[in-house]
């Protein structure tokens, strides 16, 4: 099925439609039936005129009515509509003089026999100088005006019934359009307030595939990202003061052990209190970069980088780290490599963040390779390490705040703030990239950074 026939313009304009051309056909049917007896009785009148104007003239030239009955067949066959009965021998009209007396008999009506006055008084008068003298009447016109106030009775009925069957048609359609309608409008309603009370875990079924349907589905899909990152603020804040107090209890610890004299006022002691101090500080340092990042206001000095001179500050940075831990670091970039633009002091905060965190989860005698190169008119980044590697929903969530990942790769004793990776990504993308990771077969991570060519 098509989008335009999924869309809720289509249904409106749809059901509209049906609406008109059900009142049009009934209307067409009425008007065409009635147009057909209306007609009929226009023939009627205008013959049984024409025939009242010879005869008045034949009733003028003769002074009475002696003879018509030989002169009928002839005037009925001139300048008479609709007149099949005539010309097959059938009289279809009867005259009566002024009285009502029947002069020439047709239909049921026979020679000399009396109809009411008033009755003869509905055919068309006979005219002589201004004094009526008969009348054309149609055979049995008591009978013929009781079957037109049946019809009559009939088309009034059939107009009623017409009516009441197209205000039901619409009421139906409109019943069912508007359930279609509010239905959903109102399960989202519903959920809505749920939300508004703190319940971030609701979701609509989706009915259909138009607008509505859209929007259920965009509903469900917000209501998850909204329920996935209340789990997420709460996890962080926990992380945040789990990461808060462990430091703060070690100072405390160790200041209230000077203070009663427990432990001496040594280097030891005092480098221990300096250590904590520092993660401390690394940590709030680290959150203030995210919030600036992710919230825009972290200010950027863009401008041409070698990428070859990114990867080779950081592989100098960490080299002696990576030989204390018996890893081998190596760097493969071309140096004639094309510039980047970015912010040479975030990049290097970012390389930074990569290459602690593979030379954390790599064993000793394992790899750590920096590599960059050209692709898809930017250039990319690599840093690869030989550890053990992620699994699928580490991957997914590889660069959320705080997220735990394997046993196998969460964080060590000497490991950063659990911050490291979301702010890599906000800084990156920050400067117009794209970043990634990737497991490569027997290779442990690869985190991949593509930023633009200048």
């Amino acid at each position: 099925m098509s989008a335009l026939n999924r869309s809720l313009a289509f249904k409106l304009t749809l059901a509209f439609l049906f609406v008109s051309l059900t009142g049009i056909a009934l209307v067409a049917f009425l008007a065409s039936r009635i147009t057909a007896v209306e007609f009929g009785n226009y023939i009627t009148e205008q013959n049984q005129t024409l025939l009242a104007e010879q005869l008045a003239d034949y009733y003028a030239a003769n002074g009475g009515w002696g003879g018509v009955q030989q002169l009928m067949p002839r005037m009925l066959g001139r300048h008479m509509m609709g007149m099949g009965a005539a010309a097959a021998g059938r009289n279809p009209y009867a005259i009566t003089d002024a009285q009502g007396v029947a002069v020439l008999p047709g239909g049921g009506l026979r020679i000399a026999e009396r109809i009411p006055l008033a009755l003869a008084q509905t055919g068309a008068p006979v005219v002589v100088n201004g004094t009526v003298v008969g009348y054309v009447v149609e055979p049995g016109e008591a009978e013929q005006q009781q079957l037109r106030a049946f019809f009559a009775q009939r088309v009034n009925l059939a107009i009623l019934l017409a009516a009441v069957g197209a205000v039901g048609v619409s009421l139906l359609l409109a019943g069912v359009l508007s359930r279609s309608l509010t239905r959903p409008l109102h399960e989202l309603t519903h959920a809505t307030h749920q939300m508004a009370q703190g319940d971030l875990s609701q979701q609509v079924p989706v009915r259909s595939e138009d607008e509505l349907g859209q929007l259920a589905a965009s509903f469900n899909q917000m209501s998850a990202q909204l329920a996935r990152s209340q789990t997420l603020r709460r996890q962080m804040t926990a992380d945040i003061a789990h990461d808060l107090r462990t430091p703060l209890s070690i100072i405390l610890g160790h200041a209230e052990a000077l203070r009663d004299g427990v432990l001496p006022a040594n280097h030891s002691t005092l480098e221990i209190i300096y250590d904590e101090a520092r993660r401390l500080n690394r940590l709030i340092d680290d959150l203030r970069t995210l919030s600036l990042a992710e919230g825009g206001e972290l200010k950027l000095v863009l401008r041409p980088v070698s990428p070859h001179a990114l990867l080779e500050r950081a592989y100098s940075a960490h080299l002696p780290q990576a030989h204390e831990r018996q890893i081998v670091l190596t760097l493969a970039a071309n140096p004639q490599l094309p510039l980047v633009q970015a912010d040479p002091d975030r990049m290097a905060q970012v390389l930074d963040n990569l290459v602690s965190n593979a030379l954390r989860f790599t064993p000793a005698n394992g790899r750590v390779t920096l590599a960059a190169r050209v692709q898809d008119h930017g250039v990319l980044f690599l840093v690869q390490d030989s550890g053990p590697g992620l699994s699928p929903d580490a991957l997914a969530h590889a660069f959320d705040r705080f997220y735990r990942g394997d046993a196998a790769r969460q964080r060590q004793p000497d490991g950063g703030s659990g911050l490291g990776l979301a702010i890599v990504k906000s800084l990156v993308e920050a400067q117009h990239g794209r970043v990634w990771a990737e497991n490569q077969p027997d290779q442990g991570a690869s985190f991949y950074v593509l930023l633009p060519i200048t």
